[in-house]
Parts: structure tokens; sequence; C-alpha cells
């Protein structure tokens, strides 16, 4: 599943702004619950895994497998509820008109059992797809909050 949108920043600014965490992230993200960094990681980057608890109250831990600041990221589940086999992530960031910046945000997922996948992936495309339209239409009111904007513009 895919959601988009066109923010008013530059590509380096939505990027910053889809990586920030705890009082900023949540300001923005309402799929966010409650997320931190494991294995003493101080900030994202390829290889660091999270630990995120949705607004559901699911908590699933992932690790970023691409990081490309100012262009893509992306993000796979290493452990998290038991009906998802694969759940996978990536956002992308590119140039839009006017310095704004066209962000791309896709869900992979397969569920388990197998045999209970399709009605089960079915009902997960209408919840997901309720929460990834909600969380980039976050995104796009943080890519337009000034305080967000300016924890991401810090020296």
């Amino acid at each position: 599943m895919t959601a988009e949108v066109v923010v008013p920043v530059p590509p380096d600014v939505a990027f910053a702004v889809s990586q920030t965490t705890g009082a900023t992230r949540y300001r923005w993200d309402p799929f966010v619950h409650e997320q931190h960094f494991l294995d003493g990681a101080p900030a994202p980057g390829k290889g660091v895994r999270t630990a995120t608890t949705s607004r559901h109250r699911l908590r699933m831990v992932s690790e970023y497998v691409s990081w490309a600041p100012g262009s893509h990221v992306g993000m796979r589940m290493t452990a998290g509820p038991w009906f998802f086999e694969v759940f996978a992530g990536s956002w992308r960031f590119t140039p839009a008109g006017d310095g704004g910046t066209r962000a791309v945000w896709r869900y992979v997922f397969r569920c388990r059992p197998r045999w209970a996948a399709p009605l089960v992936e079915r009902v997960g495309e209408v919840v997901l797809g309720r929460d990834i339209r909600r969380r980039i239409a976050g995104f796009a009111a943080g890519c337009a909050d000034p305080v967000v904007l300016a924890a991401v513009q810090r020296p």
C-alpha cells in the first residue's frame, strides 16, 4: 500500500522531519505511541534497530535496511505482532515544484497463518491503509509546524 503527499519544504528538511524522535515525533506522528533506539544507538541509520509501540499498543522491533538522508529510508520488522510474517516500509523523498518535496510512503506486509492470510490481509489493508494515510497527513502537518521545523533545523 502507498500514500503520498507534496510538502512545502526541500527534501533534506522533509527527510529530517520524518526521522524526528521523542516529543517532536509524537507531535506529528499519530501512529507512534512510543519509540526508542535499541542497542545504545544515538540516532537512526542503516543497521540501527528501534522499538516502537503503535497507537494500537502493538509492539514491533524494526531495523533500518536503507538510509540515504534527503532521499529515502527503508525498514523491516525483525520482531513484532505474531500475525505479521513480514512487515516492511520505505519512505522516498523527491524534489517537487516550488522547492517542495514529494513524499511517497510504502508498506508491504504478509500475514500468518497462511490459511487465514487472504482474510487477515484484506483487513490489514483497510486498517494499515487508514493508518498510512493518517500518518502521512500528520507528516505533512509536521512539515508546516514551526516547532517541528525548528527542531530539525537546529545546528
